[in-house]
């Protein structure tokens, strides 16, 4: 499959928990799967793809419903990762706090409106329970976006909750739950991301 740069590029979900812990340090926390398929429907072969990472350990599934799965670790993602960096917490903790939970479970409420509303087919028919169980194999798990906030990097919570808000106002269809994290991350960011010094003239 050709991506618009020309470059050959197969769909992938990743699931692993990592950290860089100090140049050169990577500390893996979690499981370590992949999931790829063939979104645009090219017919491509992708048996020897997942043949070859499955050689070198790495479990990795054929998908006959990529898109689907695609979205499901997108809204994954959205229900962990600005929370976990708002709260500096590991993924254990926001599942076992009730407060955390429960605005976990509205923000993936949310997103699974806005991807049924795109025609998207999930392949989790609860995904409120999907996202639950994420933590009980990468309880110790950190979000990147919280890694991100620790460098004072930029982060990607414009392609998380902020693809939510975007798609959400495309159709009419507020996520006020979404809107409130992907803002409360924008701010913290704009914290931790050094400017650049005014330049006299």
């Amino acid at each position: 499959m050709r991506s618009s740069a020309g470059i050959g590029a197969v769909p992938a979900v990743v699931y692993v928990a990592v950290a860089m812990t100090a140049p050169g340090r990577v500390k893996h926390s979690g499981r370590g799967d992949l999931i790829i398929g063939d979104l645009l429907g090219t017919g491509c072969d992708l048996a020897p793809v997942a043949a070859m990472f499955t050689s070198a350990d790495v479990p990795c599934r054929l998908s006959d419903n990529i898109a689907g799965d695609l979205w499901t670790k997108m809204i994954i993602n959205c229900a962990y990762n600005a929370i976990s960096a708002l709260g500096r917490a590991k993924y254990a903790r926001l599942v076992a706090n009730p407060w955390t939970r429960e605005l976990m479970k509205q923000v993936t409420e949310e997103a699974v409106t806005i991807a049924r509303a795109s025609g998207v087919r999930l392949p989790e028919p609860d995904m409120v329970d999907t996202v639950w169980k994420l933590a009980d194999t990468m309880s110790g798990a950190t979000s990147s976006t919280a890694q991100d906030i620790a460098r004072g990097n930029r982060t990607e919570i414009d392609a998380l909750n902020g693809y939510l808000v975007r798609q959400g106002a495309q159709l009419g269809m507020p996520v006020p739950v979404n809107q409130t994290l992907h803002a409360l991350v924008k701010l913290l960011e704009e914290s931790a991301v050094p400017t650049a010094p005014a330049k006299n003239n």
